[in-house]
């Protein structure tokens, strides 16, 4: 059975208000910690999102 990795990215609305979104993949524990980062530094609307290699997520 072959291994299946899943990346993640992430979204969020930064303190000014503009949307952003991560340039780098994550595994998912570590797209919850940087999630957690990010809320704590003033960013709203959080997200994790589910991505292929090389894909970037689209930015809300």
């Amino acid at each position: 059975m072959p291994i299946t990795m899943q990346n993640y990215a992430l979204t969020w609305t930064d303190t000014t208000g503009k949307a952003r979104a991560s340039s780098v993949a994550y595994d998912e524990s570590s797209a919850s910690s940087r999630k957690g980062g990010l809320e704590a530094a003033g960013a709203t609307n959080v997200t994790i999102v589910p991505i292929r290699p090389g894909e970037l997520p689209q930015r809300g």
